[in-house]
């Protein structure tokens, strides 16, 4: 990824209203976590059943190798805390790791038809690819 590409996609999130620092952040969020969606997809990294713990797999064997860092809940938090700062924008997490993992959404994204429920209860899912992705 070159280096303009970086930096327009976080100029993007500045002229949404986020700070230059939560831009940077929000762009690291998504590449931990597109990493990680490569790793389960992979069937690299698998979680117990019952506890919910990540674990490192050798695909050949399919033996539970040692535990993993969960970066995924991490960086889940730290996305919940930067967005609790900007209250007029919502976000989604794509867990297919074929394109970006974070896409950040302004209430000029959603269409018409759907606003009428209200900001606050409109779901992403259906539309999360017209906000800005965070690469």
């Amino acid at each position: 990824m070159s280096a303009r590409y970086k930096y327009d996609a976080v100029a993007e999130l500045v002229k949404c209203g986020i700070s230059w620092d939560d831009a940077v952040a929000l762009q690291r969020i998504s590449r931990t976590l597109r990493g990680w969606f490569v790793h389960e997809c992979n069937g690299e990294i698998q979680r117990d059943e019952v506890t919910s713990i990540p674990y490192w797999y050798n695909t050949v064997t399919g033996q539970r190798l040692f535990r993993a860092p969960d970066r995924q809940a991490g960086a889940m938090k730290r996305l919940t805390k930067i967005m609790a700062r900007y209250p007029s924008l919502k976000h989604y997490v794509q867990g297919d790791p074929r394109g970006c993992a974070l896409y950040i959404l302004r209430q000029c994204d959603v269409p018409d038809g759907y606003k009428n429920a209200g900001w606050e209860v409109v779901e992403v899912e259906s539309y999360y690819s017209n906000g800005v992705a965070v690469a």
